[in-house]
């Protein structure tokens, strides 16, 4: 039998956060969380057992985590292995019927279920589930603006879609049951046609519809940085804007920025982009004056 109380004081402590952390327990208890995890950090043993002790940790402080969880890498690494290339426009992965079905294979099959077994390890109760279970994520056809010659056109990215509703009956059931789900970023349109979805996307959108209190998105980078390099601890939804028409913000941060301006403006306290390669830096941003990466809030 696992001993709550132990793995709170464990965890927390070697965070070295116990005594800064109780106002925050008090102040975010009842509340839900989505927490986008991805990366390079899920291929890390310790990072990966550290996360999942993490997660328990909120739901014993009375926080409801929902974990929706990436790959990027890990499905690369299996196309490379098939021999399949892989393309990406805007950050977004091209993706065609063989690539599809090896997107479900390694997020689905492999690793939502891992996921959701190591926070089990940790003393939990997880479920790993994907936006095609319940119906939870209905998404339609994405695509991606390209140039040419002055004219905007769209570019077709293949079975790549973007969430338009987010049935939140699933999440609600299993919060009743104290059952953490793990959401892999898959949905279908109204046909039943399997969509890979971005996994900052899905996370963004589910935050909205169950009314979280924070989204966190844990990546490879210590947060946004301005034009010398140095990490911006906070921003407005306005300054976060002006950051990505100047210039100063480009690449893929620009839709992990456009995910947490909308999360923010459709209600969340806060959207965080944290570096998920430092241990603990989900209790480090949730339960430390200073917290961790950059905070987006509203203007």
């Amino acid at each position: 039998m696992i001993d709550k109380a132990k793995v709170r004081a464990e965890w927390l402590g070697k965070a070295g956060i116990l005594t800064e952390a109780l106002p925050y327990m008090r102040r975010y208890g009842g509340k839900t969380f989505v927490i986008k995890y991805g990366g390079h950090a899920m291929g890390d043993s310790k990072l990966a057992a550290g996360f999942a002790h993490d997660i328990v940790l909120l739901q014993q402080v009375g926080i409801y985590p929902v974990v929706v969880h990436g790959g990027g890498p890990q499905i690369g690494a299996m196309l490379e292995r098939l021999a399949i290339e892989s393309k990406f426009i805007d950050g977004l992965r091209v993706t065609d019927a063989a690539t599809v079905e090896i997107v479900e294979m390694v997020l689905s099959g492999q690793l939502n279920k891992n996921i959701a077994a190591e926070i089990s390890r940790a003393g939990g109760k997880a479920i790993g589930i994907s936006g095609k279970d319940g119906g939870l994520i209905t998404v339609e056809k994405a695509t991606a603006a390209s140039e040419n010659s002055g004219a905007i056109n769209a570019t077709d990215l293949g079975f790549v879609g973007e969430p338009t509703e987010i049935n939140p009956y699933i999440i609600d059931a299993l919060r009743e049951t104290e059952i953490i789900p793990v959401i892999a970023p898959l949905g279908c349109d109204v046909t039943g046609q399997t969509f890979n979805i971005n996994a900052d996307t899905a996370a963004g959108a589910v935050a909205a519809s169950v009314d979280a209190e924070r989204l966190l998105l844990l990546t490879d980078v210590e947060g946004v940085l301005d034009k010398d390099g140095k990490l911006i601890p906070e921003l407005s939804t306005d300054e976060a804007k002006l950051l990505m028409e100047d210039g100063t913000i480009s690449g893929g941060m620009i839709p992990k920025l456009e995910t947490c301006i909308c999360a923010v403006e459709d209600g969340a306290e806060g959207a965080v982009i944290i570096d998920g390669r430092v241990p603990h830096g989900v209790l480090l941003e949730i339960f430390t004056e200073h917290g961790s990466g950059t905070l987006i809030r509203a203007r």
